[in-house]
C-alpha cells in the first residue's frame, strides 16, 4: 500500500515523502540513500505516516504537506487536526 510519511531530521527539520514500501524507504533513509536532503541530516526518525489506496493520493498528500509551515506540520504529527485550519495562511496574507 502507498504511504505519505514525515521524518524528523537531526537538525529538527522535517522531510515529507511518499512511497509504496514504507519499511524499505525508511531503511534507505537511514542508510543515507533516501534523499539528498536527509543524507546530510542523519539520523532521521519517522514521526508521522498515512496509508492510501492509490499512489496518486499519497503523492498529492505529500505535495500538500510540503506546502505547510512548521507549526501546521507539528499539529499534524501531534494529531491536533482541529488546529490545522487555523494554521493555514489567511487569504489576505497571500
Amino acid at each position: 500500500m502507498p504511504f505519505t510519511y514525515m521524518l524528523q531530521c537531526r537538525d529538527g527539520s522535517f522531510y515529507v515523502g511518499s512511497t509504496y514500501n514504507l519499511g524499505r524507504r525508511l531503511e534507505e533513509h537511514a542508510a543515507g540513500a533516501g534523499s539528498a536532503y536527509t543524507r546530510c541530516r542523519l539520523p532521521v526518525r519517522l514521526v508521522w505516516h498515512e496509508e492510501y489506496m492509490r499512489i496518486a493520493d499519497a503523492f498529492a498528500r505529500e505535495k500538500q504537506i510540503q506546502g505547510w509551515g512548521r507549526a501546521k506540520r507539528i499539529a499534524l504529527i501531534e494529531g491536533r487536526y482541529g488546529d490545522l485550519p487555523d494554521l493555514a495562511p489567511s487569504r489576505q496574507a497571500r
